[in-house]
């Protein structure tokens, strides 16, 4: 993964997960690791201080959001990591298609650790998302 004159595979990795499973930590990290760009809803949600505001309203608008910024990054060239729950297959639909699209390798990786989760999401929430939890197609595995 990298930059787009450093000779390497250009990809496209999901990074899917619950909240608190390690999806964002592990990101940032490979991000660091191979200079691929780095993209999560949920950075659509943190205001002008830095803090993270979470708001249902906006929710659509911050996937769109992250699904724009993936495909310009990928048609620039650049390797993307974007890291959402994608609890559902059809949620990871627009980034598959992406990287048909964009000639590019896909990867897909499932975090499933049990750290605290950093924005707050109630466990009501977090096993409404496990009970809808859809395991990975073998073709993307």
């Amino acid at each position: 993964m990298g930059s787009p004159d450093d000779g390497k595979l250009q990809t496209l990795t999901l990074i899917r997960g619950l909240p608190g499973s390690g999806k964002s930590t592990m990101a940032t990290a490979l991000a660091a690791q191979t200079g691929a760009k780095h993209f999560e809803a949920d950075q659509f949600m943190v205001d002008r201080a830095g803090k993270y505001r979470f708001d249902a309203r906006k929710l659509r608008e911050a996937h769109q959001h992250c699904e724009t910024a993936c495909d310009e990054a990928l048609g620039t060239g650049n390797s993307v990591i974007v890291a959402n729950t994608f609890t559902q297959i059809w949620e990871m639909q627009a980034y598959l298609d992406m990287a048909d699209r964009h000639g590019v390798a896909l990867q897909v990786i499932e975090c499933h650790g049990q750290f605290d989760n950093i924005h707050g999401v109630p466990a009501d929430k977090i096993k409404a998302m496990q009970d809808r939890w859809e395991v990975l197609p073998a073709k993307y595995r």
